[in-house]
């Protein structure tokens, strides 16, 4: 008898200790930001921004995690089979949630049922830009000389979105122009410094200062956003009449598929926070990222308009990685 009680009275324990641990408030201990790329690219720069403000808010450590390697799939399956408890978060790119699916014939994890959506962190504007010497001064010049030499021009890109960009600008042109991939934006910069390729599309990151120096000349931005660098760049449309679509490259935070609601709309409101410090924006913009926020659901619905606009550019690039 008395062993029945004690079981009884253990299992009335456990469940009245149950809410009491359920109620713990979220975050007590350490996250972890898991950045697919290697120390001190836009990815990597963001999650520090972003992880230093929330560890001063939440009162917990805010580790970045460096998980390079595969084009983003090494860190994006780790996040994909973390705990759904908020601590396992991911800084993925436009390439991690959208292009990966269409380059890969398998993936180690699904972009859409893998991952619950938390917020927009950064859209960089591409610019499309010549080496300073080139006698290409304008969008139409570049045009109309590619017109006149077709498959002699070449496009070099370092992002796979900004290869896809080449190959959707010779689509929407109506120009012949020859991809030249490179590992980067460093490349980038070098290839169109050294006059190795004759025009790129690319983020500000690596370019602006060489624009800033005379160096490069930039001929269009590819949204209409301010770029207070170059206040008086057209976007492409204007330039040209070509439009290429809102084509960004962006970063967003994502956790595994499963993480409750209150976490991820809690996660939402204080990335939303950190990034509308001056402070934070200020150090963003000076690495050529723009800050941009966005509700869970609306960033879900982006991925998914992103999702739908990419595969037949990819197909029409033959570009694939296994």
């Amino acid at each position: 008898m008395r062993c029945v009680r004690s079981a009884t009275l253990a299992f009335l324990l456990a469940l009245t200790a149950a809410p009491v641990l359920a109620q713990a408030p979220y975050p007590d201990r350490p996250i972890h930001i898991v950045v697919p790329f290697p120390a001190g690219g836009p990815a990597d720069v963001m999650a520090r921004l972003i992880g230093d403000k929330m560890s001063a808010d939440f009162g917990q450590g805010v580790v970045v995690d460096n998980r390079p390697g595969a084009n983003t799939l090494v860190g994006a399956e780790y996040v994909a089979k973390a705990a759904p408890d908020g601590y396992t978060l991911l800084m993925a790119i436009d390439s991690t949630l959208v292009m990966n699916q269409y380059l890969y014939s398998k993936l180690p994890y699904d972009p859409i049922k893998d991952f619950a959506p938390i917020t927009l962190v950064a859209k960089t504007i591409g610019l499309l830009v010549v080496n300073a010497a080139s006698d290409v001064t304008t969008a139409k010049d570049l045009i109309a000389k590619a017109k006149a030499a077709p498959g002699k021009l070449n496009c070099g890109a370092g992002t796979i979105t900004t290869k896809l960009t080449c190959v959707l600008f010779n689509d929407k042109a109506g120009i012949d122009t020859v991809l030249l991939p490179y590992n980067g934006s460093a490349e980038v910069a070098h290839g169109i410094l050294t006059k190795s390729v004759d025009f790129v599309f690319d983020g500000p990151s690596a370019v602006l200062p060489l624009i800033k120096s005379g160096d490069l000349r930039a001929l269009a931005k590819l949204d209409a956003r301010p770029l207070p660098a170059a206040p008086d760049l057209p976007t492409l449309p204007q330039a040209v009449g070509v439009d290429l679509g809102d084509v960004t490259v962006w970063l967003g935070l994502v956790a595994p598929r499963g993480t409750p609601t209150p976490i991820i709309d809690k996660l939402a409101g204080e990335v939303a926070k950190a990034l509308s410090d001056p402070e934070v924006k200020a150090r963003a913009d000076a690495v050529g990222l723009g800050p941009a926020t966005d509700t869970p659901a609306e960033f879900a619905a982006f991925i998914q308009h992103e999702a739908a606009r990419w595969p037949e550019v990819v197909k029409k690039s033959g570009m694939h990685f296994d």
